[in-house]
């Protein structure tokens, strides 16, 4: 089994914030608020959470290849 990055950088689409996060491991994240311009970030169609779509790291579940709990 390879090793699981856990954390991610999110990037706000709206105003370009970095915010570097700990991915959680047992449950998706489906929906996060910009620190900065509050913008309310949802995941892209055929995204399983807010980290594939917009993080530097997909989530664990993609990682590992075992699909997302979304799924």
């Amino acid at each position: 089994m390879n090793a699981v990055t856990l954390e991610s950088d999110l990037t706000c689409p709206q105003c370009g914030h970095h915010e570097r996060m700990v991915m959680p491991t047992d449950t998706c994240l489906f929906f996060h608020e910009c620190k900065q311009c509050h913008a309310l970030l949802r995941p892209k169609a055929g995204d399983c959470c807010v980290f594939c779509s917009f993080g530097s790291v997909k989530c664990p579940p993609v990682q590992q290849q075992s699909g997302c709990c979304s799924r």
